[in-house]
């Protein structure tokens, strides 16, 4: 039997240069999406996936975050006085019980591996999920693209990640696996190449920001040498432990927007408000007037 995938961790220690103004005073995870912060959005994913532990890595000046996860009591006597019920109970229903949530501190900018090695503590030894908070996943009419991975998860056990398919000329871009012997959209990885040089990936399947972990990969983490710009890279963690442990790749259902880019975090704005019904009409309307 599998073990329960119960907490997950969330790297938001990231300085958000790229966003810059704008990230200035305001960590690049609170902006919005439509009317939701990034981060929400993600641990929406995450909790409609039953993780019941929700593990921040957090830096200097990332404390809007954590006030986010917790109760605004000046703001929520404010809205019952008024009669704000809805909104009232839309807050409610976005924040997480009581012992829910953890915070830690990644003091050094040394990559995504190193951030997820800083949660080993509240993670302890059992497997976790790890949400990239630049990466949303709209799912249309399918599960949430992390409840997939633990549906996979629970057949086969193992590390579990999620990719998906782009063009052959764009795989320089990104880590690619190398996988054997799919069963629907599930395949053994047997391989990870971190952006191939133009011609040579070994296919057209990316990681996409979306992981269920071992425990052993803490000691990975531990053990390893700061690869690519100095830092503790997450790929290189994984290809160790892929020596002792099985890898699948699932290729999810939805639709990803890497939020981290100026053009991605736009489309991101665009499909989550047209797939509002109080908002498509007029959002068509406003997008015909710039065309």
């Amino acid at each position: 039997m599998t073990a329960t995938i119960r907490k997950a961790v969330f790297p938001v220690a990231g300085l958000g240069t790229r966003f810059l103004p704008a990230t200035k005073a305001m960590p690049k995870e609170m902006l919005t999406v439509v009317d939701r912060p990034v981060i929400q959005h993600v641990v929406d994913e995450a909790r409609a996936a039953g993780i019941e532990h929700f593990i921040f890595v957090t830096g200097r000046n990332k404390g809007v975050i954590e006030d986010h996860f917790d109760k605004q009591v000046e703001l929520e006597n404010t809205l019952r006085e008024r009669g704000k019920t809805e909104e009232l109970a839309a807050l409610e229903q976005d924040l997480p019980s009581a012992g829910q949530t953890s915070f830690t501190r990644q003091q050094s900018p040394l990559g995504l591996g190193h951030a997820v090695w800083c949660a080993r503590e509240l993670v302890g030894n059992e497997p976790f999920a790890l949400l990239l908070p630049d990466v949303l996943v709209q799912a249309g009419d399918s599960r949430p693209c992390l409840a997939q991975l633990i549906e996979v998860y629970e057949k086969k056990g193992g590390n579990v990640i999620a990719v998906e398919e782009v063009p052959q000329n764009d795989t320089h871009k990104y880590g690619v696996v190398d996988v054997e012997g799919g069963q629907g959209k599930a395949y053994r990885v047997k391989g990870m190449v971190e952006k191939p040089a133009p011609g040579t990936a070994p296919s057209n399947l990316i990681i996409m920001g979306r992981y269920l972990l071992q425990p052993e990969i803490f000691d990975v983490l531990e053990a390893q040498e700061s690869g690519a710009g100095g830092e503790i890279q997450i790929t290189d963690a994984m290809k160790t432990l892929m020596e002792k442990q099985v890898f699948t790749a699932v290729e999810y259902e939805g639709k990803s927007f890497d939020c981290g880019s100026k053009v991605g975090f736009l489309a991101a704005n665009l499909a989550f408000a047209l797939e509002r019904d109080d908002l498509r009409a007029g959002l068509m309307e406003e997008i015909k007037k710039l065309s």
